[in-house]
């Protein structure tokens, strides 16, 4: 969610909109390729109470093989289309990644979950749904130079 995460991956991102998606919910509980903590996943519930949100963001057509591979997919991450409602009511089409190795007991980095946050907050989301967030356990990283790394990006 974080538009500065996610430029630093792929430079033609520009962000659209705030949007919801019903039925899903979000959990920390794919499991990191690289690092095995806890990743994010907007997990189908069926559930017409749950839902998450987050944001839309246009990619060419070129980058997405870049984006692809910095998510992960195939690792842990595949992809499928979903319905999701934008901030003014509109419907739209998009795509999203889920996650496909979970694992419930893992706990997010600390850095990973500041990513989240802050993207969040940058997009105006409601407060109680960054309490929500907030209120997620992380860890520390091991490696305090991916932790200096990854939060890098905002100074």
């Amino acid at each position: 969610m974080s538009t500065r995460r996610l430029l630093n991956r792929v430079a033609s991102a520009s962000r659209l909109s705030i949007a919801t998606l019903r039925e899903h919910e979000l959990k920390f509980h794919k499991i990191g390729s690289v690092d095995r903590s806890a990743k994010c996943d907007a997990a189908e519930t069926g559930n017409p109470d749950h839902f998450v949100i987050g944001v839309v963001f246009d990619i060419s057509e070129s980058d997405k093989p870049l984006l692809d591979q910095k998510e992960g997919l195939g690792h842990g991450y595949e992809i499928k289309n979903v319905s999701i409602e934008l901030s003014d009511g509109t419907r739209i089409e998009a795509f999203t990644y889920y996650a496909t190795h979970i694992d419930p007991d893992l706990k997010p980095f600390h850095w990973y979950k500041e990513h989240v946050v802050r993207g969040a907050r940058e997009n105006g989301f409601p407060d109680e749904y960054i309490q929500v967030i907030e209120s997620i356990d992380s860890v520390s990283d091991p490696d305090n130079a991916r932790h200096e790394t990854e939060l890098g990006i905002y100074c």
